[in-house]
């Protein structure tokens, strides 16, 4: 007999903090982005935060925790328990530009939240595993960010497969 798998709400907690004004996003609409990527993964608990800032913040925290200056797309923070099994699931942040979302989905031709939801995405990846460093990893990973982004019900990034990190 074939057991179904119930998908617990409450063993994802998801937490958005807008510290922005660049972009009005939906703090629900970015839980379920983030729901649906955890849930395309295979991940069951979670404990993720979000939070969205613009260039100069996104900026100050590029600098202090990784030593590169400048604003970038998304920042990812694994809090997971001393990288433990993935059945004990994953916590982390993800501090993510809307500033850079906005600037980058105007020059590759999409909305800017589609953009947003593609560092999302991105960020989750790097909290399951993913590592987009070497040329091998950056397609294999550029493949899934398309399969996980059709999963959370938006189209692929309008990215070719071995395209550097967004």
């Amino acid at each position: 007999m074939a057991r179904s798998r119930v998908r617990s709400a409450a063993a994802i907690a998801v937490d958005v903090s807008d510290r922005q004004d660049i972009l009005r996003v939906s703090p629900r609409w970015l839980e379920r982005i983030v729901r649906a990527a955890l849930w395309a993964e295979g991940v069951e608990r979670a404990e993720i935060g979000v939070s969205l800032v613009d260039d100069r913040r996104i900026a100050a925290i590029h600098r202090r925790w990784l030593g590169v200056a400048g604003p970038t797309d998304v920042i990812t923070f694994d809090l997971s328990a001393g990288g433990g099994p993935r059945a004990a699931g994953l916590a982390g942040d993800l501090v993510v530009s809307t500033e850079t979302a906005r600037r980058v989905a105007r020059a590759v031709g999409w909305t800017a939240h589609r953009e947003l939801a593609y560092y999302v995405v991105h960020g989750l990846l790097h909290l399951a595993g993913y590592d987009d460093h070497a040329p091998a990893d950056r397609r294999a990973m550029r493949a899934r960010e398309r399969v996980v982004m059709r999963a959370c019900g938006l189209p692929a990034p309008p990215r070719p497969a071995g395209a550097p990190p967004p």
